[in-house]
């Protein structure tokens, strides 16, 4: 289980109070986000915290500047998102992943309302054709951007080189892939920095699309665990085989270790990185959460905090 320091819970708590005084706000829920929340973090790792809020005064709502929907502040080792409980429910009704991981992190700062009720709900009613493009748009495009050498326009789009020759190189487009003089001018190479921290993401992201893919496919749709660690141990062997495990635990210990930073080439591949674009709706879509059963959940909200 993932757990943080009591000195670090005085420091949240303390600041949290500062927020709400600073916004005039009262925090519903606060949780552990990021490396803390899914046991991936090391000595050296900042703490995020993910916050619901719903505004002191309810007629803020009715006034034409508003209730914030979102507060965010930076104060350094510690960094705040918060939503209020109107954009917080909205969110969980479109099947945000974020949303959704808020309701299910192992560590919680503060709780004024106690939201096993509703994350009961939403594990039952979120739309898992969501999750799963969203995680499989956090592999692509992490891997993209961090782990695949590329080509860059003269126009900043970027294009990953999937073979380099000596008079051309072949790249992946949108539609699939083509070719590129290597004298022409228009592209530049560069080399991204494929580090255990990056390679991390896009491998946990990559198998946690795979899973839910394959357990729905199985059966029912079933969520893999916040923490990796868990989900490695407990869910995965009944999709991956021992040496993707493996490989995806070691970049969980060297990260843990404080080797986040560490280049490595690309520990995932690009084959697995890029789980399928199209997968069945009549097997993976549903209507997701009601709106009404929703509305329900923001009035206790409220009520806990007013």
């Amino acid at each position: 289980m993932a757990t943080v320091p009591t000195h670090v819970r005085e420091t949240v708590d303390d600041q949290l109070a500062a927020i709400e005084r600073a916004h005039d706000v009262a925090v519903v829920l606060a949780v552990a986000r990021g490396s803390h929340a899914w046991g991936a973090a090391s000595p050296d790792s900042d703490y995020d915290v993910g916050f619901v809020f719903a505004p002191t005064d309810l007629r803020r709502y009715a006034h034409l500047e508003g209730a914030p929907e979102t507060v965010v502040v930076d104060r350094g080792e510690f960094e705040y998102q918060g939503w209020d409980v109107r954009t917080f429910a909205r969110l969980l009704a479109d099947s945000n992943e974020g949303a959704i991981d808020l309701l299910r992190s192992p560590i919680r700062y503060r709780l004024a309302y106690d939201p096993a009720a509703l994350t009961a709900y939403i594990k039952r009613t979120y739309n898992p054709i969501d999750i799963y493009h969203t995680w499989r748009g956090i592999a692509t495009s992490n891997y993209r951007k961090y782990l695949s050498r590329h080509l860059v326009r003269s126009d900043d789009e970027t294009f990953p080189i999937v073979d380099a020759g000596s008079e051309e190189y072949t790249v992946e487009t949108d539609d699939g892939t083509m070719t590129v003089s290597v004298d022409d001018e228009q592209f530049s190479e560069t080399q991204t920095r494929p580090t255990v921290k990056r390679n991390l993401l896009i491998c946990r992201a990559a198998m946690s699309a795979y899973y839910l893919k394959a357990t729905g496919e199985c059966s029912e749709h079933d969520l893999p665990a916040l923490e990796f660690e868990t989900f490695l141990r407990e869910q995965a062997p009944a999709v991956f085989d021992a040496d993707r495990i493996d490989r995806a635990r070691e970049l969980l210990e060297r990260k843990r270790a404080g080797e986040g930073e560490a280049v490595i080439g690309d520990a995932v591949g690009r084959e697995f990185a890029h789980p399928p674009k199209a997968i069945d709706p009549e097997i993976h879509a549903r209507d997701g959460p009601d709106t009404g059963r929703l509305d329900e959940f923001i009035d206790e909200m409220i009520d806990a905090v007013q």
